[in-house]
C-alpha cells in the first residue's frame, strides 16, 4: 500500500541516515562510475531513482523498511514476479540482479539487516480516468489482469521454500491484524467522538468473520494474490505504433495468500462509497470471469470482502497518520460506519449479497 505523494515527516526526518547504508546497496550493482539517487516515493518502503549520466540508464532502487519482511519472503515475491514476466501473464519492470547473480541485496544497519531490489525504470504514467465511465473501463482492465494472475497463480509450480503471509481474517481485522488495530484507527481519527462509530462497525466485523468462516479457504477460492491491484499501482507506458502503451502492472510488496477476490475489495480501496461502485464492480467481474467461472457464492462475498477491506484500511490510516491517501480520516472513518450499516442491511451491492454464504 501506497502513502500518496505527501511524505511522511516522520520517516523523512531520518532518511538522511541511510545515505550510507545506500551506498552500500548500490555498490553491489554494475550502475556506472558515478550513479545519481533521488528519492522518488515513500510507501510501506522507500523508493529511489537512480541514474547512470554517462550512459543514461535508469532504475528504480526499493529499499525495505526493516521487520516487514524477510529475505525469503522478498524472495518468492521477486520468483513470481519473474515468472509472470517470463511466462508473458503480465508486464511487469524487470528485476536487475546483483554482481553476486541474487535478485536481493542485503546489508547491515545497525544490528538490523536491511534489504534491498533493484529493478529497470519503466516509463509510463499511472492512469487518472476523466469520468465515471473511463473509471468503469479502467476496472474492466483490473479484473481481466487479475483473472489472469488467479490462473497462473493456481497452476504455477512454486519454488521449494516459497514463503509469503497470508491475508485472513486473523491477519486483517483479527488479533495478529498486520496493519494495526481497526478500532485503533476508529479512535485515533474521531477521538473522543469515536464511540458511535465503534458501535455500528462492531456487528458488521463480526458478520464479516462468519461469513468469511462460512465462505472457507478452500483452492477455488483462495489462493496466491496481489493484493493491492489498483489503479495507483498500474503504469501504462507510451503509446506503441499502430496501438496503445503496456500496461506494467507493480508493487507485489503485499503479494500473499488469500480469497481471490480480495484482489476486487482492494481495487476499490478509498473508493467503496462511490455512487458508481455497482459499476466497477461489475467491470471487474465480468472481464475476469472471461478467465475464471464464478458461482453465486463468489460473487456473494464481493459485498463483504469490501468492507472488510474498508477497515482494514481504517486501521491502516490509524498507523499512518500523515498518510494523503483519504483528505479526512475522520469523514472516512463515519462513512464506514454507515456502509456497516448498509452492508448488515443487505443494502450494500444487493444484487450480490443474495449470493452470500
Amino acid at each position: 500500500m501506497r502513502s500518496g505523494g505527501g511524505a511522511d515527516q516522520v520517516v523523512t526526518g531520518k532518511l538522511l541516515d541511510l545515505a550510507e547504508l545506500l551506498d552500500d546497496v548500490l555498490a553491489a550493482y554494475d550502475l556506472g562510475p558515478a550513479p545519481v539517487v533521488v528519492l522518488h516515493t515513500i510507501s510501506e518502503n522507500l523508493t529511489y531513482r537512480v541514474e547512470d549520466p554517462s550512459s543514461g540508464r535508469r532504475w528504480a532502487l526499493r529499499l525495505h523498511r526493516p521487520g516487514y519482511h524477510g529475505a525469503a519472503e522478498i524472495a518468492a515475491e521477486l520468483a513470481w514476479v519473474e515468472a509472470l514476466r517470463a511466462e508473458g501473464v503480465v508486464s511487469t519492470p524487470p528485476v536487475v540482479r546483483n554482481r553476486a547473480g541474487s535478485a536481493l541485496t542485503t546489508v547491515r544497519s545497525g544490528p538490523a539487516a536491511r534489504h534491498g531490489v533493484l529493478f529497470a525504470w519503466v516509463e509510463g504514467t499511472a492512469p487518472e480516468p476523466g469520468d465515471d465511465a473511463a473509471l468503469v473501463s479502467s476496472f474492466g482492465v483490473l479484473g481481466d489482469m487479475a483473472g489472469r494472475l488467479h490462473g497462473h497463480a493456481r497452476r504455477w509450480p512454486r519454488p521449494v521454500g516459497f514463503r509469503r503471509f497470508s491475508w485472513s481474517w486473523q491477519t486483517t481485522l483479527g488479533p495478529a491484524g498486520r496493519w494495526g488495530s481497526w478500532r485503533a484507527g476508529v479512535a485515533a481519527a474521531l477521538g473522543a467522538e469515536a464511540r458511535p462509530v465503534l458501535a455500528a462497525l462492531e456487528p458488521a466485523a463480526e458478520a464479516i468473520e462468519r461469513r468469511l468462516a462460512a465462505y472457507g479457504e478452500g483452492t477455488d477460492r483462495a489462493g496466491l494474490i496481489h493484493a493491492d491491484m489498483r489503479l495507483a499501482n498500474l503504469l501504462i507506458g507510451p503509446p506503441a505504433p499502430g496501438g496503445g502503451g503496456v500496461i506494467h502492472l507493480l508493487d507485489f510488496d503485499d503479494c500473499g495468500f488469500g480469497w481471490f477476490l480480495y484482489d476486487l475489495a482492494a481495487a476499490l480501496s478509498f473508493i467503496e462509497h462511490s455512487p458508481v461502485l455497482p459499476g466497477l464492480v461489475g467491470a471487474w467481474l465480468d472481464a475476469y470471469q472471461a478467465h475464471r467461472r464464478l458461482d453465486p457464492s463468489d460473487r456473494g462475498m464481493v459485498p463483504t470482502l469490501v468492507l472488510l477491506r474498508r477497515l482494514l484500511l481504517v486501521g491502516w490510516l490509524g498507523t499512518h497518520p500523515h498518510s494523503d491517501a483519504v483528505p479526512d480520516p475522520a469523514a472516512y472513518a463515519r462513512d464506514s460506519a454507515e456502509l456497516a450499516r448498509r452492508y448488515l442491511a443487505g443494502e450494500f451491492l444487493p444484487e450480490l449479497a443474495s449470493g452470500r454464504p
